[in-house]
C-alpha cells in the first residue's frame, strides 16, 4: 500500500513538471503512465491499449493517460467514456499502424475502410492532446503502380483516426493526424479539432459526423503518380436532417510542392452505398455539408472549388452526384486559392452568424 501511494505521488509530481510548460491542457496530473521503458507497477504500462483496458469503465471525471515520448505501434480501440490521452508532445509521441482496407487480417477477412483505423473511438467524452496518430500504409508506392499492375493492391483506404458509432463530444487539441487516403473518418456525433494538423490527399476528411475544425492546418500531400484531380480535401456524407457537417473556421489549407496549382477541389459529395429494404444503393439522404469560414487557401485549390462523386444507383450502375446538390459553402476565404464565382457559393453575413462554436456543438461546453 505504501509503495503504491509513493508511486502515485511520483507520477503526479512528474506529470506536473512535464505539463507545466504546455498550453491548453485540461489537467495537470494523470492517472496512468505509458512509457516504453516503464517498470511493472500500479498504473504504469508499456502499451497504450493496456492502459485503456485498465481504465475505469465509467469514470465520473476525465481519466488521464499520459503517454511518454516514443513510437507506439498499436491499433487502439477506445470503448470507455471520459478518457483523456495526453502525449508528451505532438512531435514526440506517435501512435501508428499500417492497416489498409483491402488487407487480409484473417482467412477470408479484410479490414475494410473502418477497420483500417489506427485509433477507433466508440465512446463519449474522449480527448486526445499533444500526440500524433498515423496510418503508415505505403500509399505512395502503391499509388505509383499502373492500375493494371498485378502488384497494385485494391482498396487502399487507410484511416488514422475513426470516430465510430457511440462517439460524441470528442476533442482533439494540438494533434497531428497523418495519412494519405481517408486519414480522418468522422462518422458519428460531435467532434472538435483545435490547433491541429491533418494531412492526406484523397477524401482525407470524410464522414457524416458533425466536426468542427478551428485554427488548424489541413495539408494536401503528393501522389505516387500524376492524377487529375490530384485529390480532394473533404467528402462529407451528412444526413439531410443534420444542420452541421464539416465546418472549418480560421484554418489554413496548405500543400507540399507535389500538389500542383489548381488541382485539388475543396471536396465532393459522398453518398455511401447503403442497404435499404428495396436494395443496396447510394444513400439519397446523405446530402453532404461542408463550410469553410475565414480560411486561407493556397493555390492548389481549384477555381471551381468543388467536384462531383459517383455513387451506386438502384440498378447497380454508377451515377454522378453533383456538388451543387450538396451543401457546400464558403465565407471570407483568402489566399491565392480563394476565388468567388458561381460554382463557389458564399454564405451571407447574416447566414454566417449561425456558425459559432456554441451553435455547432450545442449543449457540449468545453474550453
Amino acid at each position: 500500500m505504501i509503495a503504491r501511494l509513493l508511486f502515485r505521488t511520483y507520477c503526479i509530481i512528474l506529470a506536473t513538471f512535464i505539463i507545466s510548460g504546455c498550453t491548453n491542457q485540461p489537467k495537470s496530473t494523470y492517472n496512468a503512465l505509458v512509457s516504453q521503458t516503464a517498470k511493472p507497477a500500479a498504473n504504469s504500462f508499456t502499451s497504450i491499449q493496456a492502459a485503456l483496458d485498465a481504465a475505469p469503465i465509467n469514470s465520473p471525471v476525465p481519466y488521464t493517460i499520459f503517454i511518454a515520448a516514443g513510437d507506439y505501434y498499436e491499433k487502439l480501440n477506445v470503448t470507455k467514456p471520459n478518457i483523456l490521452l495526453l502525449g508528451e508532445s505532438a512531435n514526440t509521441t506517435r501512435i501508428y499502424y499500417d492497416a489498409y482496407a483491402g488487407k487480409t487480417y484473417a482467412e477470408g477477412k479484410t479490414w475494410g475502410t473502418p477497420g483500417s483505423a489506427t485509433v477507433t473511438i466508440r465512446a463519449t467524452n474522449i480527448q486526445v492532446h499533444q500526440l500524433t496518430i498515423e496510418n503508415t500504409f505505403d500509399f505512395l508506392s502503391n499509388d505509383a503502380l499502373a492500375n493494371d499492375d498485378a502488384k497494385r493492391v485494391a482498396n487502399s483506404q487507410a484511416v488514422a483516426l475513426f470516430l465510430d458509432a457511440g462517439s460524441d463530444k470528442f476533442l482533439a487539441r494540438d494533434v497531428r493526424l497523418l495519412g494519405y487516403q481517408d486519414t480522418l473518418f468522422v462518422n458519428s456525433g460531435r467532434s472538435w479539432f483545435d490547433k491541429s494538423f491533418i494531412a492526406g490527399n484523397v477524401d482525407f476528411i470524410f464522414g457524416k459526423g458533425n466536426a468542427l475544425f478551428t485554427d488548424s492546418e489541413i495539408r494536401t500531400l503528393g501522389r505516387g503518380k500524376p492524377n487529375n484531380p490530384h485529390g480532394y480535401l473533404v467528402a462529407p456524407s451528412t444526413q439531410i436532417a443534420d444542420e452541421f457537417g464539416l465546418t472549418f473556421i480560421d484554418c489554413k489549407l496548405t500543400r507540399t510542392e507535389a500538389a500542383p496549382d489548381n488541382s485539388v477541389p475543396l471536396g465532393r459529395p459522398w453518398h455511401p452505398t447503403t442497404q435499404f429494404a428495396d436494395g443496396r444503393y447510394a444513400d439519397p439522404n446523405a446530402i453532404g455539408k461542408a463550410v469553410f469560414i475565414n480560411t486561407w487557401m493556397d493555390s492548389h485549390i481549384t477555381l471551381d472549388g468543388w467536384y462531383s462523386m459517383n455513387g451506386t444507383a438502384k440498378d447497380g450502375t454508377k451515377i454522378p452526384f453533383l456538388p451543387e446538390d450538396a451543401r457546400f459553402f464558403e465565407y471570407n476565404s483568402s489566399g491565392p486559392g480563394a476565388v468567388v464565382n458561381s460554382k463557389r457559393r458564399q454564405l451571407s453575413g447574416e447566414e454566417v452568424k449561425n456558425y459559432t462554436r456554441e451553435k455547432i456543438l450545442g449543449d457540449w461546453r468545453l474550453d
